[in-house]
C-alpha cells in the first residue's frame, strides 16, 4: 500500500537532482546517460524514507481485520487486551486518509501515543489477539501467535518512529551545513 505523493515531499529531492546532479527542472532537451538515471536513482533512494515507511505503516494496519462487522470481535478484543482505544479504527481513520494521501505524521504519533500507553502485560495480551488474528489470515501456524504479534507491534512503533523521523522539517541546507560544522569540529 503506498500513499500518494506531493510536491512538498518531493521538493527536496527535485533540489539534489537539480543542485547536484545538474539535472534541469525541466527536461527539455535534456539527455541522460546510464549514469544520470543511476544517480537519480540513488537520490531517489535517499529521499525515500518517510515515503517508504509511511507505506509500511500503512501495509501493517492493513494485515488485520478490516473494521466491519466481519472484523468487530478483533477490534473489541484489541481494545480490552491493550487497554488503549488509540487504535481502534473509529480513532485513526482520520489519520490513515491522511497517510493515504501521502501525510503520515499525525498517524505515526498517535500509534506511538497507543503503544506507550500500554503497560508491560497489556502489550504482551495486545500482540497475543493481533497475532491469532494474522496467523489465521496470513496461514502462520507454524509460529506461535504471542512472537508473530510482539514482532507486528514492534514493527509498527519502529516503522511509525521512521515516519516521524522522516517527517522532521529541519533538512534545509544551512541547517545542516551548521550541523556538519558542529559534527566536524568536535
Amino acid at each position: 500500500m503506498l500513499p500518494e505523493v506531493h510536491p512538498h515531499v518531493s521538493a527536496a529531492l527535485a533540489n539534489q537532482l537539480e543542485h547536484q546532479l545538474g539535472l534541469a527542472s525541466r527536461f527539455e532537451g535534456a539527455h541522460l546517460d546510464v549514469e544520470g538515471v543511476a544517480g537519480v536513482a540513488v537520490v531517489a533512494a535517499a529521499h525515500s524514507d518517510g515515503y517508504a515507511a509511511t507505506g509500511h505503516l500503512l501495509g501493517l494496519l492493513a494485515a488485520l481485520p478490516a473494521p466491519t462487522k466481519a472484523g468487530e470481535r478483533f477490534w473489541s478484543d484489541l481494545w480490552r487486551s491493550s487497554g488503549t482505544a488509540y487504535l481502534l479504527p473509529v480513532n485513526i481513520k482520520a489519520q490513515v486518509l491522511r497517510s493515504l494521501a501521502g501525510e503520515g505524521a499525525a498517524l505515526a504519533r498517535q500509534i506511538l501515543s497507543a503503544v506507550d500507553e500500554m503497560t508491560p502485560p497489556q502489550r504482551v495480551a495486545a500482540g497475543e489477539v493481533i497475532g491469532q488474528a494474522l496467523a489465521e489470515s496470513d496461514h502462520l501456524p507454524d509460529l506461535k501467535t504471542q512472537v508473530i504479534g510482539e514482532l507486528w507491534l514492534r514493527d509498527l512503533e519502529l516503522t511509525a518512529w521512521r515516519v516521524l523521523h522522516a517527517d522532521r522539517r529541519s533538512d534545509d541546507p544551512a541547517g545542516r551545513k551548521a550541523f556538519l560544522d558542529a559534527w566536524t569540529s568536535a
